[in-house]
């Protein structure tokens, strides 16, 4: 059964059933129910970053080492960004790239080099032994992610996944650029 374009299924009370509960009976007066949506998403986000990093321990990596080394894999050929770059596609900031950089740097899967041209230019490339890594590691983690919304049908996945995104978009959290014409 459908309720609002989204598969009901038998609803299981969860730990921010119990936060509602504790508010009806604190602040009876206030409605609580945006806590409802949002903190399950805060607490999704938690959960589902435990997750992936236990599929990235495996390969030795934590999340913020993956994030660099897909960022660089994802954009193609050849496989080099700017660190400004790299924290943009990120969404962090250049001090948070910068750590992850020194490791991955330490462990030969990224070169940094300086430009030719402007000393002050750096750019991060994937070495071979990174794209390699990146590459084993990518099956693992999208059956992870597949693994996690087991639960859902394509029409439930496609529903949420546009809820969420309307929702990142009523917050600002637009792209930096339009999509290209190969993404359509």
């Amino acid at each position: 059964m459908y309720h609002n374009g989204v598969r009901e299924h038998t609803q299981s009370p969860d730990r921010v059933d119990e936060i509602l509960a504790q508010w009806k009976l604190a602040r009876p007066d206030l409605d609580a129910s945006p806590m409802g949506i949002v903190g399950r998403i805060s607490r999704l986000g938690v959960l589902l970053v435990k997750q992936q990093t236990k599929v990235f321990a495996r390969y030795g990596l934590d999340f913020a080492s993956f994030d660099v080394l897909a960022t660089l894999r994802r954009n193609g050929p050849p496989h080099e960004l700017t660190p400004g770059q790299l924290a943009r596609s990120m969404l962090v900031t250049p001090g948070a790239v910068a750590q992850r950089m020194n490791r991955l740097e330490a462990a030969g899967l990224i070169t940094r080099t300086h430009s030719t041209t402007d000393r002050r230019v750096i750019t991060v490339a994937l070495t071979d032994a990174g794209q390699t890594l990146v590459d084993n590691v990518l099956p693992a983690h999208m059956a992870n992610e597949e693994r996690m919304l087991s639960d859902f049908d394509a029409a439930d996945r496609e529903a949420l996944a546009g809820l969420l995104r309307r929702m990142l978009v009523s917050q600002s959290d637009l792209p930096s650029q339009p999509p290209s014409k190969a993404s359509d």
